[in-house]
């Protein structure tokens, strides 16, 4: 059965959602050079994202409420556990395909370049 893909422009890029179900979720963030996401966490949403294209800084919360920044590249995966704080900001042009349980409204921005709250 083909599958629906929803495109939804966003002010770093866009996302393109692939699969939307009661249980998960699967999308392709494109985030353009320079841009960055809002540092967020989720109350409820788990996800993991996979570097498909480009490279990325990603910041996140460590256990202990210690962030951290890494280089993620190409080939790169991360986990992002239910209530960690974490952003992404693009180095180069970035494709990065994240699964995740299928809570899309529950973002909890703590800082956002756009002016989103």
């Amino acid at each position: 059965m083909k599958a629906p893909v929803k495109r939804v422009e966003k002010p770093w890029g866009y996302e393109l959602i692939f699969a939307a179900t009661k249980d998960y979720v699967g999308k392709i963030l494109h985030i353009k050079k320079g841009h960055k996401l809002s540092l967020q966490y989720h109350r409820v949403k788990e996800e993991t994202i996979y570097i498909s294209q480009g490279e990325m800084l990603f910041v996140f919360e460590e256990d202990g409420g210690i962030m951290q920044e890494i280089t993620l590249k190409q080939g790169d995966a991360h986990h992002i556990p239910t209530g960690k704080k974490h952003r992404m900001i693009a180095i180069e042009d970035c494709d990065v395909f994240e699964v995740s349980t299928p809570h899309l409204e529950d973002v909890v921005r703590l800082e956002d370049s756009y002016g989103r709250s």
